[in-house]
């Protein structure tokens, strides 16, 4: 009989089958994909305005579950399906502790303080509770509480500062960090209303071009050519009496809130102390140059001589030597400059010079130049360039003192004609210096309407002196998570103003503001973007920074917008091919290696 009933018991257990059994990972997957049809449902019930029996009762219970927190239920319904079922394939997304904290608080303080805004504690925050108002039972419960806890104003305040303590656990940062941040968005929003504030007058009148310079006659005798003293500028015509006082050294505004006074440069630059050689000391120089040269057989004569601030150039003509051709007669030949270039070593040891550079040829002179370094460096002093000729003769709002040559000359560039600008030096070379000098000089002569800066300082120690400036878009850029967008930011006005000039009809920036009057527009001041560090950016976002600064520099010429990029360390994967091919005008300081040079220069 057992028998007979064991029997009957295994004939049934057969007839229903195997059991389905699930692993762990078909389970997690299976719970994400059912949390995220959840999610859509939610989300498109809240969408719709035609509900069935079942997405209204669900509707209804979220409503007086969380109030107004439930349109936030169907997006936390999805990140957590897509997690579950992202782990149950596999990949583990590692979510750090503190934000997923943070996020519960801000979601709960949230609640608590819209229900506690909006109504009074008691009935009347019971019955909104209800009637799935405000922020629902979740609402009322923590109002409920801190209201018997610490009272009204006291429960507001405590969930005040558990959202600040929420949004502090999100974005991972410091109270003093939240606080810099209000206060760059601040700082922005009242740079962006001055800019949109404040119309755009007149610039300088540029200056008028003056005649060449003459042409240097060579003599017998060594040339001394003396350093280029600037000339004085215009004087300024005398005040009448009871006039107003001279103008402040710092720029400030006068009269309507859109005229900008440029101070003069004498009162904000110091003018620079002469440091030359003695013409004593200049003849035994030269004296023990064409000895030692005629010692070796190496007739030359020096013809010239240059001071510069850093080293003396002494212009050396090669002489001739007399040798008999095949057929036995007595000719003169010119010396060859491998000669004299073979002799370096040795000419720095009859000069006792540190080191020796042998130019040759000068481009443009029928001389070799023999450069040896002074024995105390001069200063160059921005004023003294900014006062010379050779700037006065470049009319463009954003020319450029760079500095003086080996001869003495002064260095200017324009910047619009560039268009960009790419400098490379290892620490301590003066690349900073040079970065510093460029940005004083467009500030000396641009006033906020026609010049815009934005400065990006990674390292955060060289550009932040010059927060404050009025001529700055934006404070100092020294995140590098906002050096993206702010590169984004340049590339969408770009585009802006490129549309802007396809309605109006013209082609570039000069055009645009040479017109503008006419139609009543306002002016495009020109922007300057200055990077100071290009390798840290790089490092970071090296797509993302590459993508921008090129296409900046393949387009933004004519809209006015130029880039000026420095950094210490050139090499191919800071200096990339794509960024190396739009910089064609480039400034190197000494580099640590010549493959370095090689990157920046094409040339050792």
């Amino acid at each position: 009989m057992a028998k007979g009933k064991s029997s009957r018991s295994r004939k049934r257990t057969a007839a229903r089958g195997p059991l389905i059994q699930l692993s762990g990972a078909a389970r997690l997957q299976l719970g994400g994909a059912t949390l995220l049809m959840l999610s859509l449902v939610t989300l498109l019930s809240l969408l719709s305005l035609s509900h069935g029996r079942l997405t209204a009762a669900w509707l209804r219970l979220l409503a007086q579950a969380f109030g107004w927190g439930r349109l936030v239920i169907p997006f936390g319904l999805g990140v957590a399906g897509i997690l579950v079922f992202m782990a149950g394939a596999g990949h583990t997304v590692a979510l750090p502790w503190r934000r997923v904290i943070g996020l519960v608080l801000f979601f709960l303080s949230a609640e608590g303080l819209i229900h506690s805004i909006g109504y009074a504690p008691g009935s009347e925050s019971l019955d909104a509770a209800r009637r799935g108002v405000g922020a629902g039972f979740f609402g009322y419960g923590i109002q409920h509480l801190l209201w018997l806890a610490v009272g009204d104003l006291g429960g507001v305040l405590v969930l005040i500062a558990t959202l600040v303590g929420a949004v502090l656990l999100i974005v991972n940062r410091r109270p003093a960090d939240l606080v810099a941040l209000a206060g760059g968005i601040w700082n922005r929003a009242t740079a962006w209303y001055r800019l949109r504030r404040v119309p755009v007058g007149g610039g300088l009148p540029a200056p008028a071009r003056e005649p060449a310079g003459r042409v240097l006659e060579r003599v017998s005798e060594p040339v001394l050519r003396p350093r280029p003293t600037p000339a004085p500028g215009p004087a300024a015509p005398a005040p009448a009496s009871g006039s107003e006082p001279k103008a402040d050294a710092q720029p400030r505004m006068i009269g309507a809130v859109h005229d900008w006074r440029l101070p003069p440069i004498e009162e904000i630059l110091e003018p620079g102390a002469e440091q030359e050689l003695s013409e004593a000391e200049i003849r035994a120089k030269v004296r023990i140059i064409e000895e030692t040269l005629q010692s070796f057989g190496v007739p030359a004569r020096v013809v010239e001589v240059n001071q510069g601030p850093a080293v003396t150039q002494f212009g050396v003509e090669p002489g001739y030597v007399e040798r008999r051709d095949q057929n036995g007669r007595l000719r003169r030949f010119k010396v060859k400059v491998s000669k004299i270039e073979s002799l370096a070593n040795d000419l720095a040891l009859a000069l006792a010079a540190t080191s020796l550079r042998i130019e040759a040829p000068v481009p443009g002179r029928p001389m070799l130049g023999i450069e040896i370094p002074n024995a105390r460096m001069a200063n160059v002093t921005l004023r003294s360039v900014m006062e010379s000729e050779a700037f006065r003769r470049v009319s463009s709002r954003l020319r450029l003192a760079l500095g003086l040559d080996v001869s003495g000359q002064p260095v200017v560039a324009d910047l619009a004609t560039m268009p960009h600008l790419l400098i490379a030096g290892a620490t301590g070379s003066g690349k900073s210096v040079c970065i510093n000098a460029i940005i004083a000089c467009l500030l000396c002569n641009n006033t906020p309407d026609d010049l815009r800066l934005i400065l990006i300082d990674p390292k955060r120690v060289e550009l932040t002196g010059f927060n404050g400036v009025p001529h700055l878009l934006t404070p100092v850029v020294v995140d590098i998570d906002r050096v993206v967008g702010t590169l984004k930011w340049v590339t969408r006005e770009m585009d802006r103003r490129y549309g802007i000039f396809a309605q109006v009809g013209v082609r570039n920036i000069e055009g645009y503001n040479a017109s503008a009057p006419n139609r009543g527009d306002p002016l495009f001041p020109y922007i300057v973007v200055i990077i100071d560090e290009l390798a840290d950016l790089m490092m970071v976002a090296p797509d993302e920074v590459e993508r921008s600064i090129c296409r900046i520099a393949q387009m933004a010429r004519a809209t006015g917008i130029h880039l000026i990029i420095a950094t210490q360390r050139p090499s191919v994967d800071v200096v990339t091919g794509l960024i190396k091919a739009n910089f064609p005008a480039r400034i190197s300081f000494a580099v640590s290696t010549q493959v370095d040079s090689r990157v920046i220069l094409d040339a050792p």
